[in-house]
């Protein structure tokens, strides 16, 4: 192929929902999105959800201005320099927590924490601690190496995942974050075994994801925590097969769990991201024998 066949992408204007300040509203503004650099892929977002985490930084965050979203699927727009496992047209999800495949986390087949393109909060990209969002020459910032509220983004290839074409792109956008983190604790972390009790904090995404990979797995008691009771009837549907609403307790819900397991859960999961309530679950387990060595 000759080089002047080759097709080199372009500065690309789109609307992306940009967030100014802490708690301020969305304002939907005509973005640049540069081309992607080396090792990166610039994605066409067709459906993005938005996860609890993208409220919090919203809300918290002091970086800004900024574009949030980072459970997204969508199609492969162009690739950069050195990118071979993508091509133009690639159905993909985006990972907010990317993997290099090379460094201890990524090989240990244990942990997901990449050393490289792990958790992104500086908002600028991997490789050069630049952006590819501006507006005017102005930069704006990332969120968790992915910004999905955006028609367009860039990402490391590392921060993405090559899907089948006949995949929903609609449904399996949540198979970005909340879906993969409660199927996977449930699955590869905790390795539930069958016949099992299992205690979920938290009925949302992930807590209702952990609630199926425990019914898969073949857990015979699966009980949901959540304070607001009108999720019972969905979250049965998943899997759970009793639901404590903490308000309605007379004493601390893990004495609550503890009475209805004999003793406590085989497996507790802490799916609100409260540090105070993984000590709650932590609680709700059974008694175990130390073993002194």
């Amino acid at each position: 192929m000759s080089s002047s066949s080759i097709k080199t992408p372009n500065v690309i204007t789109c609307r992306a929902a940009v967030g100014y300040g802490a708690g301020e509203a969305l304002v939907i503004e005509e973005v640049e999105v540069s081309p992607p650099q080396p090792m990166e892929i610039r994605i066409k977002v067709v459906f993005t959800s938005l996860c609890r985490s993208d409220i919090t930084a919203w809300s918290q965050a002091p970086i800004f201005p900024r574009i949030f979203g980072h459970e997204a699927s969508g199609i492969v727009e162009s690739v950069g320099e050195g990118v071979t496992e993508f091509e133009e047209g690639d159905h993909v999800l985006t990972l907010f927590t990317g993997e290099c495949m090379t460094c201890r986390h990524c090989t240990s087949g244990k942990s997901n924490m990449c050393q490289v393109l792990g958790l992104e909060r500086k908002g600028v990209m991997h490789s050069d601690q630049k952006t590819r969002f501006s507006i005017k020459g102005k930069p704006i910032y990332h969120y968790c190496a992915v910004s999905s509220f955006s028609e367009y983004t860039v990402v490391h290839s590392g921060c993405a995942l090559k899907v089948s074409s006949l995949a929903p792109l609609d449904k399996i956008c949540l198979l970005s974050c909340g879906v993969s983190a409660g199927l996977g604790a449930a699955w590869k972390v905790a390795n539930i075994t069958e016949g099992s009790t299992v205690v979920i904090f938290g009925l949302g995404t992930v807590g209702l994801s952990v609630a199926q990979g425990a019914k898969q797995r073949g857990a015979s008691r699966i009980i949901g925590v959540d304070i607001n009771s009108e999720k019972i009837e969905k979250a049965r549907a998943f899997g759970i097969t009793e639901f404590v609403n903490p308000h309605d307790c007379n004493e601390p819900v893990q004495q609550v769990i503890k009475q209805m397991t004999d003793g406590g859960a085989d497996y507790s999961f802490e799916c609100i991201g409260d540090t105070g309530m993984v000590t709650t679950a932590l609680q709700s387990c059974c008694d175990v024998i130390p073993v002194i060595l």
